[in-house]
């Protein structure tokens, strides 16, 4: 006979201070929420019964479904009909600072892998030419690359390089980030300028990232910069923001 399935709640060390302001439902969501970004519960785990749940912490049903339902918002859990409520990708937040998604994702254990769409020499359009400095029609190196974690793609990167700045081999694009191949090749990353929105997916970009036409898209524009001042990149990158965030950390001027 098949063993029963353990929850995997039970092995976690959850509780609720009734004598806190916080609500309840919200000090076990953030609990879970915990658990899933530090990989105690890891992405295809299904939750254990609600009854049970709030029978062991003594809280109500009504309490842990709110609970559960803030994750399912959050894109953290899903419900499926006939299988139950199961552990999706956590989303990543990444610091506004200077690093590469790459890196990023492997710092927080989401295992990234790259598919290289296009590798190619173009000439610079307007944009591009003002935001690398360089005359319009110039020559650039351009790459696509779509980023997957655990499988799923979370990202569309668009890159333009001046020619000649490094070996911009597709094999070496698709096993690590390009700037780890630019510190690599001896390029100091000194600084970039970056902007931040979000728009509708158009039918390419839902196709790529595995949204529907439409749905919201995070974007980001970044032009960075050398020790000596030079552009060495630009790149237009769009993010499914149930995979991604950005993470500020403001601080108040005396």
């Amino acid at each position: 006979m098949p063993k029963p399935e353990v929850d995997p709640t039970v092995q976690l060390e959850l509780s609720v201070d009734r004598g806190s302001p916080v609500p309840l439902y919200y000090q076990l969501s953030q609990q879970l929420e915990s658990a899933i970004e530090h990989g105690a519960l890891t992405p295809g785990t299904l939750l254990g019964n609600e009854i049970e749940l709030a029978a062991r912490l003594g809280l109500s049903r009504p309490t842990v479904r709110q609970a559960i339902q803030s994750l399912v918002d959050k894109g953290l859990l899903v419900r499926r009909r006939g299988v139950g409520t199961q552990v999706v990708h956590s989303k990543v937040k990444r610091p506004l600072e200077l690093s590469s998604l790459y890196d990023d994702l492997e710092t927080a254990g989401q295992r990234p892998a790259t598919q290289v769409l296009v590798n190619t020499v173009v000439t610079a359009s307007a944009e591009v030419a003002a935001a690398l400095g360089v005359a319009e029609n110039s020559e650039l190196h351009r790459i696509e690359r779509l980023r997957l974690t655990h499988g799923e793609p979370m990202a569309y990167l668009c890159n333009y390089l001046p020619p000649g700045l490094l070996d911009l081999d597709t094999a070496q694009l698709e096993a690590t980030g390009l700037y780890r191949l630019m510190r690599a090749a001896g390029i100091t990353l000194h600084s970039a300028r970056q902007t931040i929105g979000a728009r509708a997916a158009t039918a390419d970009e839902a196709a790529r990232l595995g949204e529907e036409p439409g749905a919201p898209l995070l974007t980001m524009q970044r032009v960075t910069f050398d020790d000596t001042g030079r552009a060495v990149e630009f790149g237009t990158h769009t993010y499914r923001p149930t995979r991604y965030s950005f993470e500020f950390q403001l601080l108040v001027r005396p």
